[in-house]
């Protein structure tokens, strides 16, 4: 009897590890199709990612190289890494796809629409930086430089710094998904999460201050939409309430009458 127990919890464990290898090769073979498309635009990419830089860097001036074989590989991995952003969804589904049938019915219909806004929120995120916040930077600096002191940036730093400032922003436009989540797991109330609104928006300063120059322009562009995205979050919650609910009793009661047969 034991025998039998042990092999029947065993082969629904080896199925879902089949199952999650398949959706993982899925995952890599998808983001090394998109890569072969991009690796022959390579470096018409990193030209376009370069030029915020470009145009405020003094003229007749250059971006530079310092490694032997940083000309070779810094576009490549860039378009690595784009690859890898282009997949997001695919990779976000994959994910999804291998969780939904351990979800309750009102855990699918919660977690699915916040999978699609996050992943919006990102690409908004990293679309903000280089659009908005790029041409702030790349100016402010540019214009410091000491009298003398020749603006030259090596291709591998530069593309570290952007992708960094990418990750930064596309993890602070997830605010209200961050708030939707807290709500909604009852980590937090949605009127208390209200009643520190004013940390809130000294937190969004403090942010804009660690991740932009030092003036007021651009920490203001990051501070407020961080604080309008935390509003936007505070009121889509009303969607979202903690606690136990109709929906999740007639579910566990669907799960129990099912592994009871």
């Amino acid at each position: 009897m034991k025998n039998n127990f042990e092999e029947a919890t065993e082969q629904p464990f080896i199925s879902h590890l089949i199952e999650l290898r398949d959706r993982l090769l899925r995952i890599v073979l998808s983001v090394l199709v998109v890569f072969l498309g991009l690796s022959s635009y390579a470096n018409d990419i990193y030209t376009y990612l370069a030029g915020p830089l470009l145009r405020h860097m003094p003229k007749n001036s250059t971006m530079i190289a310092i490694e032997v074989a940083s000309p070779f590989f810094i576009p490549f991995k860039l378009a690595l890494v784009l690859a890898i952003f282009i997949c997001v969804p695919f990779i976000l589904y994959q994910f999804w796809a291998f969780v939904a049938p351990g979800l309750y019915k009102r855990e699918r219909r919660m977690i699915f629409p916040l999978l699609i806004a996050s992943t919006l929120l990102f690409y908004l995120g990293v679309a903000f930086a280089y659009f908005v916040v790029f041409p702030l930077i790349f100016g402010f600096l540019t214009a410091a430089a000491p009298v003398g002191v020749a603006v030259m940036t090596d291709i591998g730093k530069y593309l570290d710094f952007v992708l960094t400032l990418f990750f930064a922003f596309g993890v602070c436009f997830e605010v209200p998904i961050f708030t939707i989540v807290l709500i909604w797991t009852g980590i937090v109330s949605r009127a208390s999460l209200a009643e520190k609104r004013p940390y809130v928006i000294v937190g969004a300063f403090v942010v804009g201050m660690l991740l932009t120059p030092p003036d007021a322009i651009s920490q203001t562009l990051l501070a407020i939409p961080m604080w309008m995205l935390f509003e936007i979050g505070l009121l889509c919650s009303r969607l979202f309430t903690p606690g136990n609910k109709p929906e999740d009793i007639d579910n566990a009661l669907e799960y129990f009458e099912e592994h009871d047969d």
